[in-house]
């Protein structure tokens, strides 16, 4: 079983938590997405990213001085956002966090997938982004389907979805028959029908990816009894595909 989930734009550099524990496995075509961004102007750059002026005046300057294999941080603690957040992995026994090195997964538009203790910079770069490199038009186009395979390279096809569409669309256009992926969904009830709240299930997302670890499940019907921040598995709008789970007020 693999967990995916998307990255987050804030990020940290925090060496004291955890050690690293091995290189992101395409560091190389980071390298190259490295040395596009850092040819874009200010301007261009800023446009890329989408953001204000400070953040866009933080990141450039990241670039410009960015080492991929010095004062490298676990990806599980240098992200920031909400879901990592509730992942709480500073907290987890020995044992959960074993079972996130062996699971989870992290898509990122800069350094395509990672393990929770692959050594990473701060940096920022949207899989949406769109930017040209190396003959691709973007950056789907540049990951391809290398993700996937490298997802699936153990033959273990059973992935449990936890990204958002911008990055599982990266897996999902590449599943197979001889895969099983299962999204999993967080929403309210709303005159009958299940309305997903974005901070919210960006909590969620992360509590589930801790319930998971906690309590180290490996059988998919296991994952049901999920029931933190109030949510409750629904029968009636799951299907084998997508396992929806509803807020109980």
């Amino acid at each position: 079983m693999k967990i995916i989930i998307s990255p987050a734009k804030k990020m940290k550099v925090e060496r004291d938590a955890f050690d690293v524990n091995g290189m992101p496995e395409f560091i190389d075509k980071a390298s190259m997405l490295m040395e596009k961004i850092r040819s874009l102007s200010y301007s261009e750059a800023k446009d890329l990213w989408q953001c204000n002026d400070k953040i866009a005046e933080l990141n450039y300057e990241r670039y410009q001085s960015m080492d991929l294999k010095l004062r490298l941080t676990p990806a599980i603690v240098s992200y920031e956002g909400l879901q990592y957040q509730h992942i709480t992995a500073d907290i987890l026994t020995e044992k959960a966090l074993s079972y996130l090195s062996k699971h989870l997964r992290i898509l990122s538009g800069f350094y395509g997938i990672l393990k929770p203790f692959d050594g990473v910079t701060p940096y920022r770069l949207e899989m949406q982004a769109k930017l040209s490199v190396n003959g691709c038009k973007d950056l789907y186009e540049f990951w391809g389907d290398s993700l996937y395979k490298k997802l699936v390279e153990d033959d273990d096809r059973t992935i449990i979805n936890l990204a958002s569409k911008e990055y599982s669309q990266c897996i999902e256009k590449y599943i197979t028959e001889k895969d099983k992926f299962i999204t999993i969904d967080f929403g309210e009830l709303v005159n009958g029908k299940v309305k997903q709240k974005g901070t919210l299930a960006k909590m969620a997302r992360g509590e589930m990816v801790k319930f998971m670890a906690k309590n180290q499940i490996s059988d998919l019907n296991n994952i049901k009894e999920f029931r933190e921040l109030g949510f409750v598995y629904s029968e009636d709008f799951s299907t084998e595909e997508k396992y929806v789970f509803i807020k109980n007020f």
